[in-house]
């Protein structure tokens, strides 16, 4: 291992340990609930997510699914059990054919990039087996409303973003297809974190930039996180 992939890998140890203990709700945090040695299908898993969830979980069989190899400073075949790039035009097609599949699905901020969600998110609803559980995160839909930053704060900061996500939509259609809603909050603002946001804000808006460890978007709300699991 080089020392790029050392430092790479020294600093998710450290996210890791954050988010644990001030980010319960998030993705990682997820992940201490899934069962050992469960089957868990990555649908959009950019941004090191085959490192991330492999590191943290090394007993899980992890299938990462996407359009495109984006922010991966690791080769995520090294990681991952299985990794498939497919086309946009398909995306919901492919997650079909994993349909009851899988002990645990993730969608983090995916969804808000596909234009036709309804259908991706009944995709991934179908690869939940019973009893089965699901993580789906994305920008509020009051995102919209704030502020623009470099990197990503106002929902069209990031014009990969096909459309805002309806919130109460998806919920209708999650616990539509029998699935019980576990945890659920529209706009996640855990204490601490919202806390320093508020002290760092102003040297935010100053270098018109969030600041890091999810401590502006958790000040603003910016994250929408449900916890469901499918009936038997």
């Amino acid at each position: 291992m080089n020392s790029h992939s050392k430092i790479i890998l020294w600093q998710e140890s450290l996210k890791l340990a954050f988010s644990l203990i001030f980010y319960p709700r998030g993705k990682r945090g997820f992940l201490k609930f899934v069962p050992r040695n469960a089957k868990l299908l990555d649908i959009g898993c950019g941004n090191n997510s085959p490192l991330k969830i492999k590191s943290q979980r090394p007993d899980i069989f992890y299938v990462g699914l996407d359009v495109g190899d984006y922010n991966q400073k690791i080769n995520p075949n090294i990681y991952a059990d299985q990794y498939k790039i497919v086309s946009p035009g398909v995306f919901a097609e492919e997650i079909v054919k994993f349909s009851g599949k899988f002990d645990a699905v993730i969608s983090s901020h995916n969804i808000e990039h596909c234009y036709d969600q309804e259908n991706v998110l009944c995709a991934m609803l179908s690869s939940v087996k019973d009893n089965g559980v699901l993580y789906l995160s994305f920008p509020s839909e009051e995102s919209v409303y704030f502020p623009k930053r470099r990197n990503t704060l106002n929902f069209y900061d990031d014009p990969s973003h096909a459309r805002p996500v309806n919130y109460q939509k998806v919920l209708k259609i999650i616990t539509n297809n029998n699935f019980r809603i576990d945890f659920c909050i529209k706009r996640y603002r855990p204490f601490f974190l919202w806390f320093l946001g508020l002290i760092f804000e102003p040297f935010a808006r100053v270098l018109n930039r969030n600041m890091p460890f999810a401590i502006t978007g958790a000040f603003y709300g910016f994250e929408t996180i449900i916890w469901a699991s499918r009936k038997r």
